[in-house]
């Protein structure tokens, strides 16, 4: 069976979950069946791999329409393919093509869903309701749709009530727990000037609306003065939100000592470096349908505070791996907190109560560790993903 995989992150080009997820499941499904990616971006050295550039023809059109105008190119080149898969609305139009242009079923993993992330029109503009339109259309005609949590599945049945339940699926996300576990060596914090006799509150994700990450930094006002904040920011959304995380994060270093900001995609090593000293990973997202990056504070033994949002209590658990944080959206449908300060509050509250009891701190970690090795491995994701597989082929 040949299976071309969809996606517009792949390594080096990976920035978020739905990067590491694309990765990390053709790396275990490559054990089972031939897998031949197609991706977004630079030209890649990786066997049975091609990446496509965003067309230069299209000059200065919004940018979702030259990610469909790549798309067109994929979708022509997955002729022979016996399935297609395809990862965010990026890659959505082409496993759509590919579906209708080749007669192959269609599967679809959805990371997140466009409607529920309003912010997006920020980054987009008019080319938002063309992400939508594009999702929508392709989530309605695909073979097969692979939720990555139970709350995930229940979002998109909300979202798209034509979809027959019975082609939803959950799988969820995985963690590699040979590569993702405790790394004591202190190089990368020295790197950055982490003090690591002081306690540590990591923070790793975009600056992205989504993500939370004014919300903690208006906690943060609220930590224990001991503790060092460091936070891991990758690529912003727009301009707006990257200049209100500066103010704040500019206002917080006059506040407090020990805040210390890392831009940029950080190697698996220095992030595992920094994962194991922290003394507590936060989460605070407004929307996550999965949030691989708790899994991955979890193999590596360290306690998370997240909100409780979308799959994350299907990966924390609350009291035995970290603590949640409540969290209710507006009904405005701009996904903003309808009580800011009672989340600032939660989330400095949860913090802080680990940075007090470093034993419990310790404890929930070494939970988290063995709930990631029992519970969350990409073989077994990979093992399911190649079931939908089979079953639609045959």
């Amino acid at each position: 069976m040949r299976i071309d995989l969809l996606t517009r992150e792949y390594p080096p080009e990976v920035y978020g979950g739905a990067g590491v997820h694309a990765a990390e499941l053709t790396r275990a499904l490559r054990q089972l069946a031939q897998v031949n990616v197609r991706c977004l971006g630079a030209p890649r050295s990786e066997p049975d791999t091609r990446a496509y550039p965003l067309p230069s023809d299209l000059g200065d059109a919004n940018a979702a329409l030259r990610f469909l105008g790549a798309d067109l190119r994929m979708a022509a080149d997955c002729a022979g393919a016996d399935l297609v898969h395809s990862h965010t609305w990026y890659a959505n139009a082409a496993g759509h093509l590919a579906k209708l242009l080749h007669g192959v079923p269609h599967v679809m993993t959805l990371h997140s869903l466009e409607p529920l992330r309003p912010w997006k029109a920020e980054q987009l503009g008019g080319g938002y309701a063309l992400s939508s339109w594009l999702e929508r259309s392709a989530a309605l005609a695909a073979d097969a749709l692979i939720a990555v949590s139970t709350a995930m599945r229940e979002d998109i049945l909300t979202t798209y009530p034509e979809i027959d339940p019975e082609r939803v699926q959950v799988i969820h996300n995985g963690i590699d727990t040979e590569i993702y576990q405790a790394d004591p060596r202190i190089d990368t914090l020295v790197r950055y000037g982490i003090d690591p006799q002081r306690p540590i509150v990591l923070f790793v994700g975009r600056v992205t609306r989504q993500k939370g990450l004014p919300q903690l930094l208006r906690a943060a006002f609220e930590l224990r003065p001991e503790a060092q904040l460091v936070l891991c920011c990758g690529q912003a959304d727009t301009p707006e939100i990257a200049a209100e995380v500066a103010e704040l994060v500019a206002e917080l270093s006059r506040r407090r000592a020990g805040v210390v900001r890392i831009d940029g995609m950080l190697d698996g090593r220095s992030l595992r470096q920094l994962l194991t000293h922290a003394t507590v990973f936060v989460c605070p997202s407004l929307y996550e349908p999965m949030g691989i990056v708790n899994l991955e504070a979890m193999a590596c033994g360290t306690a998370v505070v997240a909100t409780a949002v979308g799959g994350i209590p299907e990966v924390v658990e609350d009291g035995g791996t970290g603590l949640l944080v409540e969290y209710r959206p507006r009904t405005d449908g701009t996904g903003e907190p309808a009580e800011p300060e009672q989340l600032t509050l939660g989330l400095a509250a949860a913090v802080n109560r680990l940075l007090d009891d470093p034993d419990l701190a310790e404890l929930l970690g070494a939970a988290g560790r063995r709930r990631a090795v029992e519970r969350f491995s990409w073989t077994g994701v990979a093992e399911r993903t190649l079931r939908v597989y089979e079953k639609l082929v045959a």
